[in-house]
């Protein structure tokens, strides 16, 4: 009788599977968080871009989920006043610090901080076969550049692979503005 019972419970934990975040972070990370709650809102002047694969699907709606997650994680950062938010074309995604610097010195007021984001993957990811059955979720990669812009010494240059996910998970693409938003504030707090 009771393994009637725990069968279907079983088989319902085994179908839906249990998600974990792993975060991989890679190059010069920033030595403290961009800004500091209860300290002066610091000045940032974001930019950022696409650098998809060759077979990037639905490459539109995916930077269209990309901004609306970068616009999310810096709406929650009362310590940080961004003074723009402006998106480059994906030939100036690797663009030179000086370069960055030198697009920054025309904003006014001049930002504390120049940011570059640039979304390399953003999307649910399928493996199926050995050594699991299933294993899926969904994975962020972003390259993630800091400046100082008062004396352009690079403060942070960084890629991070962001992973939701695990064994049985099946996760489509309602919640990639949220795996944004989250894979910045892995790299960046």
């Amino acid at each position: 009788m009771r393994a009637i019972i725990l069968a279907p419970l079983v088989a319902t934990f085994l179908v839906v599977g249990c998600a974990s975040t792993k975060v991989e972070i890679t190059g010069s990370q920033l030595k403290e968080s961009l800004c500091q709650p209860g300290k002066p809102p610091v000045s940032a002047l974001v930019y950022w871009s696409t650098k998809w694969r060759p077979d990037q699907k639905e490459p539109k709606l995916r930077e269209a989920a990309a901004q609306r997650g970068i616009q999310d994680f810096l709406s929650r950062l009362g310590c940080l006043s961004v003074v723009g938010v402006n998106r480059l074309a994906p030939e100036q995604a690797l663009a030179s610090n000086d370069d960055l610097i030198r697009l920054a010195s025309s904003v006014n007021p001049r930002p504390e901080r120049v940011l570059l984001i640039v979304v390399r993957e953003l999307g649910p990811r399928l493996l199926v076969g050995l050594p699991v059955v299933v294993e899926g979720g969904t994975e962020v990669l972003v390259d993630v550049r800091v400046l100082d812009a008062r004396t352009s010494k690079s403060l942070a240059n960084t890629q991070t692979l962001w992973r939701n996910g695990g064994t049985f998970v099946i996760k489509g693409v309602k919640t990639l503005d949220q795996d944004m938003s989250a894979a910045l504030a892995a790299t960046l707090m």
